[in-house]
This record gives structure tokens, sequence and C-alpha cells, in this order.
């Protein structure tokens, strides 16, 4: 049974006149309580318009957004705009970059209670993993440490829904599995419900129970990971999430794929490199660790295929490959 939603979003349109084809155009959803959703789109697409309509921040220019029901009011109708029972960690991550790590977080806490204070402030930098780094001031850290000092003064004060504007953008890539599995495990553990927004598909497949598809300011699809890299129903998913190979239909037929549609996707993995198919060249041979990304030619037809055989194929060989699947738009 699932859960009752925590966030609806209905017919929620908010447009800048300024800058046309920006902001988000009649989108609806719902969020439930204690998961993780990750609304995805290329830059521009009005995915931090979105997160701040969410959090109050925004008003929208039609529709509604409700929190357990209730409407969300909006910053004209607030003295302090935002929602109180959530916290927003935006990409410049506002920190006291002079102060201590200890004090950016503790500073969110009342006097009233020391002892409390204190061990509510080491509990929450434990957590995260940034205890050792309480004496530091913030502007020694770095993009990814003070990434998890945001998100720690952001739960110290207890939020149900937390909201993150592309938190990895500043993470190396060797920390941001690491901080994607501390944010699984505060959703887990806490019953923190977690909103984010990113333009690197790789965050939600990961980590997300729920994707939300985002183009031009409007929903294009929602689901989990899984079913929207398996079965996207729109081109424009297809190539977010998969990096597919997209053939029109006159370069398809040159493949003898027939087809009445306007493009053919491919994903990489859909092309096998055997005895079989046609024969291709390979342009280029891209080391990608344990596999290699092979960039294949025949004709004036490109694919991208994978090759788990690193170092089988040179660059200028001819080689059969064989297209085992292939989703028509």
């Amino acid at each position: 049974m699932n859960n009752p939603p925590v966030i609806e979003l209905e017919q929620v349109t908010r447009i800048y006149q300024t800058q046309p084809r920006s902001g988000v155009d009649s989108i609806s959803f719902n969020i439930e309580k204690g998961t993780i959703t990750v609304i995805a789109g290329a830059s521009g697409s009005g995915k931090s318009t979105l997160l701040k309509l969410i959090a109050g921040l925004l008003s929208p220019d039609s529709g509604e957004v409700r929190y357990a029901g209730k409407r969300i009011l909006g910053p004209s109708e607030k003295l302090i705009p935002g929602h109180e029972a959530m916290k927003v960690v935006a990409q410049d991550f506002n920190l006291n970059i002079y102060a201590k790590v200890y004090d950016n977080i503790a500073g969110l806490l009342s006097n009233t209670d020391l002892k409390g204070k204190q061990r509510k402030t080491l509990e929450v930098m434990e957590f995260l993993r940034i205890d050792h780094l309480a004496q530091k001031r913030a502007v020694d850290l770095s993009g990814g440490e003070q990434q998890r000092v945001a998100i720690a003064r952001a739960i110290i004060t207890g939020p149900k829904v937390l909201l993150l504007d592309e938190p990895f953008s500043q993470v190396d890539a060797m920390f941001k599995n690491e901080l994607r599995a501390d944010i699984r495990r505060m959703a887990t553990y806490l019953g923190i419900t977690v909103i984010l927004v990113s333009h690197d598909p790789v965050d939600g497949l990961s980590m997300a129970d729920k994707m939300m598809i985002i183009k031009d300011g409007r929903l294009v699809e929602e689901g989990s990971p899984e079913s929207l890299y398996h079965h996207p129903k729109d081109l424009y998913t297809a190539t977010l999430l998969t990096n597919c190979n997209v053939l029109s239909r006159e370069e398809a037929l040159t493949l003898q794929i027939h087809t009445y549609k306007e493009s053919v996707a491919i994903y990489p993995e859909w092309v096998e490199i055997g005895e079989k198919g046609q024969e291709w060249r390979v342009k280029e041979c891209l080391f990608k660790g344990f596999y290699e990304e092979l960039l294949l030619e025949h004709g004036d037809v490109q694919l991208r295929a994978l090759n788990i055989k690193p170092g089988a194929y040179k660059k200028g060989v001819a080689i059969r490959a064989e297209i085992r699947q292939f989703r028509e738009y």
C-alpha cells in the first residue's frame, strides 16, 4: 500500500516573462513521504524553479502546491518565505565560510539546552561523517566537505522535507557515491523526504525511488529509475538517461531497420560485436576501465557500442556488429 503524498502539485505554472521558454508549465505530480525523488533535465529546463515552488520560495502563477494536504503559502503571503517543514540546500551552500564547521551547524539551534545542543550537533556531524572537521573553517574545506556541512545545517533542526539543488555539482567524482549513499541513509533512517534536482541522470538512476524528467518546463514522464531506463516513453528521456544512439528513419533503413517512425533509439549495449551483422569500421576506441566504448562507422551512420574486452580492436579495423534491439519514436 502506498504512503499518502506529502507533496502535491496540481497544474502548477510559473513563467518568467523576461525569459522566453523559462519556468514551469502545468506540472502535476505527487511525492510520497520518506522517499527520494530526483528531478532530472537539461540545464534551463525548469528544475530549480520547481524546487523553489515546492519550498514556498516562489509563488505559482496558477495551480497549487500542497504539503500534507494544505496549500503552501508563497513569499508574498509570509513574513519569512519558505515552509517551516522544509529546508533547501542551494548550490552556493550558504555557509559562514570563516566560521568553524561546528559553529556553522550548532548555530542553527537555540541555547536553551547547551548540552543537548552539543549532543545533537555531534550526532549530525557523525551521521554525515564530518565530525573530524569540527574545528576547521568552512573556507578551508573541499566542495564535497562543504556540501556535507550544508546538509548537516539543513537537517539539524529536524525538517520533514529536504530539497537539494544540484548537490553533486561541486563534488569530486570519487566522493559522489559516498554522498549518494549518505543521502539514501538519511531518507531511510531519519524518515526525511528528499527531493533533489540534477542535470546528471546517474544521480537519479543510482539513488532515486522515483524520477521525474523535465524538458522546457514540462513534465515529460515520471516513474522508477528502472522503468524509465528500460521503457522510456519519450525520446528525450531515452537520450537523457541512456546516452543512446539516435538514428533518423533514413539512417535506420540503411541498416535494414524498417520503421515508419521518425527516429530510432539504440542503446550502446544493444550493439553486439561478433561474427554476425553488417561490417563496420572502428573509428574510435575510448577506454573506460573494464570496458571500452567503440565509435563504429558504416557509410554515413555512426554508432556507439560497448566492448567488454578492452584492447581487442584497434582504430581503423573492420568488424561485424549486430543490432539486437531498438526502440522507435
